[in-house]
């Protein structure tokens, strides 16, 4: 029903705004990666490892909503004990959820125009979100990446799927920047990126 109600504001809100409302939400890419063997001992391993990574919205500055585990993990998700929760970050804290300094690991951030419809759209969406979470983080299930398709197919950036496909579309991070990637090529969205440190071994694009 959420969901549905969120479509449907998306549909009528954009007639009562003016041409050139618009705003921008940046989709953060955090690369999966694992230490090369001559820094094994100074470097730590990854959750995921060279498929890990991670990813966060923002579109509120300095603000980036994303999809973590809580009290604990599950192989497969549950329907009833989530295991999970929504937060917001600051930059830095987002950069190192790993443990690794922000300065040391490989980003992308995706730039995506949304209407003004649809940023107060994603603001409903994360209140309710960061209140209550929808569903389980698990390894057979939601992580950070299925999350992150679900609210930009709710906002119609992506086709939407319900969550049990959406994550067996979404496993990884990499299967969503894919599509992100492909998608600001062809609308010349702008992208902004860091190399990682030499240390490591980055999953590539």
């Amino acid at each position: 029903m959420q969901r549905i109600c969120v479509l449907f504001c998306l549909l009528l809100l954009p007639l009562a705004l003016p041409a050139g409302d618009s705003c921008v939400v940046k989709v953060h890419f955090l690369y999966g990666s694992k230490p090369k063997r001559a820094y094994r001992q100074m470097e730590s391993d990854w959750f995921g490892g060279k498929l890990g990574g991670h990813v966060g919205i923002e579109a509120d500055s300095n603000r980036v909503l994303n999809f973590v585990p809580d009290g604990g993990f599950h192989y497969t998700a549950h329907k009833s004990d989530f295991r999970s929760r929504f937060v917001v970050d600051d930059h830095r804290t987002f950069w190192e959820i790993f443990g690794d300094s922000a300065e040391n690991v490989k980003q992308l951030s995706i730039h995506i125009p949304i209407s003004a419809a649809q940023k107060r759209a994603f603001d409903s969406l994360s209140k309710a979100y960061l209140a209550r979470t929808p569903y389980d983080y698990a390894f057979w299930g939601m992580r950070c990446g299925a999350a992150a398709y679900d609210i930009l197919a709710q906002l119609g950036v992506l086709e939407y799927f319900p969550p049990r496909k959406t994550f067996k579309k979404i496993f990884y991070p990499k299967k969503l920047r894919k599509r992100l990637l492909k998608q600001a090529r062809n609308a010349n969205w702008t992208l902004q990126t860091q190399s990682g440190t030499p240390r490591r071994k980055w999953e590539r694009d």
